[in-house]
């Protein structure tokens, strides 16, 4: 067994409390990528943090398919305080999304604002501009790349997924590799049966992300997947700012499931008609406010 890096150590940590934070238990699945989206690292030390977790007999790696948790330890055996950035990243998504929040913000106004300190805000700040949420100003401060919510976007970018989203299952290269549908169908599956939480919705919507992008790359066409990675990005805050509870999470997941099914089944116009009837029916959803504390 290799000795493992700090920063491994660190990530690994991170992600263990994640899996508790996100209530997941032994049988559970992980999805590289989707982690380090969350952790705000790029894809090499969080596979080389499960490569560790996985030294350890905690997860086990299935090719094409995901990583599957094994066993938890106790939480007593992680030397990391419970994990506040998520919370954090909810309540700015929810003062942004609802005006709160100017245009430009600074390191010390998200640690006054959500109660953190300076590495989690700078956490938080960074995994924001991985995200393409944020970046930084020249000099100080950071600036947010997108408007917030506003109902005349919302209701264009809904156009243009109907156009586009429906279509991608339709191309004549269209193919999906059966460990990734195994593997999507596992993660609904898991939100499904998951206790929600007011963070809850940051997992939730990398998920519903990872599900329509992945969608989109199966057609071997760079414009769809470009278009879709696009769209995504635009209604990432929006979305962490979920108001319409776990029952709108259930009908999500189960239409999600039933695109799958006709997929794997090869029926690729009955799910192109899905996605269709999905993002009409999504359009037409009356946006819930979450009620939060603000410090102001």
């Amino acid at each position: 067994m290799t000795m493992p890096t700090r920063l491994q150590q660190e990530i690994a940590g991170r992600i263990l409390q994640l899996v508790r934070d996100d209530a997941l238990d032994a049988g559970a699945w992980l999805n590289e990528n989707a982690t380090a989206r969350r952790l705000g690292v790029s894809r090499t030390p969080v596979r080389a943090a499960l490569d560790h977790l996985a030294e350890q007999g905690i997860v086990r790696r299935h090719l094409n398919k995901g990583i599957e948790i094994l066993k938890l330890p106790a939480a007593s055996d992680s030397a990391l305080p419970p994990e506040a950035i998520d919370l954090a990243m909810v309540r700015l998504a929810h003062e942004r999304e609802n005006g709160l929040l100017p245009d430009e913000v600074s390191e010390l106004e998200v640690m006054r604002r959500y109660e953190l300190g300076r590495p989690e805000a700078q956490k938080l700040l960074a995994r924001l501009a991985d995200l393409d949420m944020v970046e930084r100003k020249p000099g100080y401060g950071w600036r947010f790349l997108h408007e917030p919510r506003d109902k005349r976007l919302r209701d264009e970018s809904y156009r243009f997924r109907m156009v586009i989203e429906p279509m991608c299952m339709l191309e004549p290269g269209f193919h999906l590799e059966p460990g990734w549908i195994a593997e999507m169908r596992a993660r609904h599956i898991e939100a499904l049966q998951r206790p929600w939480r007011e963070s809850s919705s940051i997992a939730f919507y990398e998920m519903n992300a990872d599900f329509h992008e992945g969608l989109a790359a199966a057609t071997g066409n760079r414009y769809f997947h470009s278009a879709v990675r696009r769209q995504n990005q635009l209604r990432r805050l929006s979305n962490y700012d979920w108001g319409l509870g776990f029952e709108r999470v259930q009908v999500n997941c189960t239409e999600h499931l039933a695109m799958l099914d006709h997929l794997e089944a090869g029926e690729n116009e009955v799910a192109s008609a899905l996605m269709r009837s999905h993002l009409l029916r999504a359009s037409k959803l009356k946006l819930g406010t979450r009620q939060v504390e603000t410090t102001e």
